[in-house]
């Protein structure tokens, strides 16, 4: 494996002896005053200032954290700004980086497969970003293959219609099957600089915040999709790029390929991830993150819905399980494993009960209490659904090491590995 490392003199080494930074003390903060950490603030600053409330980090469990918020709140005062003007504060949202790099994304996202351009109009669709972007989202995903690039079509159109500036966006796309041509798919150099240029036609943008892979490609050599993924972001056609149902080998070539080549290895990986399906998330990605910096975006929090508990007395008629492209989720819910899920799930809705909260809200929030997870994406049909897991983040500070373990002790399906990274 190959591993990049700086030669350039000029770059000083922050662990040599008797080495100070520009802002003085433990905070590692530049004379400007913001540096190139990220800020925590558990707690109010000074007397009379609102208390933040326990989601309003600017990051975790940095021990310096309070020193630089304070060095924050001074280069803000200094330009006639606050901290309690900004969007986490105005929402209560919580942000966390994308893997290892800089990119802010919120803790809940809003996804677009199945709904836009299918299961839902291009009205409630308006009606869901709006209520999104409202409460502190910024991340919003889509792909080239939902809806045959409608869904692409509809984010477009409605984040042209609302004016949104795109500097306070998180768009992400992703890239494998853009038609029925031989060439309209796959990962090959051809189809990554064509599928994106069309996804960016599709959405009247410049360019998108991350591109995924959407699928690995094993007819495509690693090293022609790590070139042209690098190709894509110098071209300023996407801002980062990551993997998407990729294995943790596959994830760990892309980086070791990244590195031989001087090229820009992935950030993030998509996968699925909730209470009935945890070993990736909970025992591979963790791993990737510690050693190369690869973060986790999850999506289904809710199992297609089977978490709901709406498939407790059979298949709704308006529900996912009973459209005819999705005959397996059918199948899966009445299966006998899946009787077995829902007699869980009742076990569950008891610990929501005692929470206060609804069981999507006690699901979502148990994702979101990994700190390996920079994102959860949700898929909701309409506004009330949407809201209800919005409010997972007030459930978040509930979910304690007591919660989990109970939580554990009924699913009785918790992956262990010699490290066990998770929060």
């Amino acid at each position: 494996m190959y591993l990049y490392k700086a030669t350039c003199p000029e770059i000083p080494n922050p662990k040599q002896k008797g080495s100070r930074n520009q802002g003085g003390g433990q905070g590692g903060v530049q004379a400007h005053g913001l540096g190139q950490g990220r800020l925590v603030g558990k707690t109010s600053m000074g007397t009379g200032t609102r208390p933040y409330p326990p989601l309003m980090l600017w990051t975790a469990n940095k021990p310096n954290g309070v020193v630089e918020l304070k060095q924050l709140e001074e280069f803000l005062n200094f330009h006639s700004l606050s901290l309690h003007d900004t969007v986490k504060s105005q929402t209560g949202m919580a942000y966390r980086n994308l893997g290892k790099s800089g990119l802010r994304v919120s803790c809940l996202g809003l996804g677009t497969w199945v709904t836009f351009g299918g299961q839902i109009t291009d009205e409630v669709a308006e009606q869901l970003m709006t209520i999104a972007y409202e409460s502190g989202v910024n991340l919003f995903d889509t792909a080239e293959v939902y809806a045959g690039g409608r869904a692409e079509i509809i984010l477009g159109n409605i984040i042209k219609k609302k004016c949104w500036r795109r500097s306070s966006l998180v768009i992400t796309t992703k890239l494998y099957w853009g038609g029925k041509a031989e060439t309209e798919r796959g990962l090959s150099r051809k189809h990554i600089i064509e599928g994106l240029k069309g996804s960016l036609q599709r959405m009247q943008l410049e360019y998108v915040d991350v591109v995924f892979a959407n699928r690995p490609d094993s007819n495509t050599p690693m090293e022609e999709i790590v070139r042209a993924m690098t190709y894509v972001i110098n071209q300023g056609m996407a801002m980062y790029w990551g993997t998407s149902r990729w294995t943790a080998m596959e994830i760990m070539e892309a980086y070791s390929v990244a590195r031989q080549f001087n090229l820009i290895p992935p950030v993030c990986e998509q996968a699925e991830y909730h209470l009935f399906q945890r070993e990736k998330v909970e025992v591979q990605l963790p791993e990737l993150y510690h050693k190369i910096g690869v973060g986790a975006m999850t999506w289904s929090p809710l199992a297609c819905g089977i978490i709901t508990g709406k498939y407790e007395n059979g298949i709704p008629e308006s529900s996912r399980a009973s459209m005819k492209s999705y005959q397996w989720l059918k199948e899966k819910i009445i299966s006998e494993d899946g009787r077995k899920q829902q007699a869980k799930l009742k076990e569950l809705n008891h610990i929501a009960e005692k929470l206060g909260c609804t069981l999507p809200q006690l699901a979502v929030a148990w994702c979101l209490r990994n700190e390996g997870v920079s994102s959860v994406l949700l898929g909701t049909s309409n506004p009330e659904q949407l809201t209800e897991n919005l409010g997972a983040i007030q459930v978040l500070p509930k979910m304690t090491s007591h919660v989990v373990s109970e939580i554990d002790h009924i699913l009785g399906n918790r992956p262990y590995s010699k490290k066990d990274y998770r929060s």
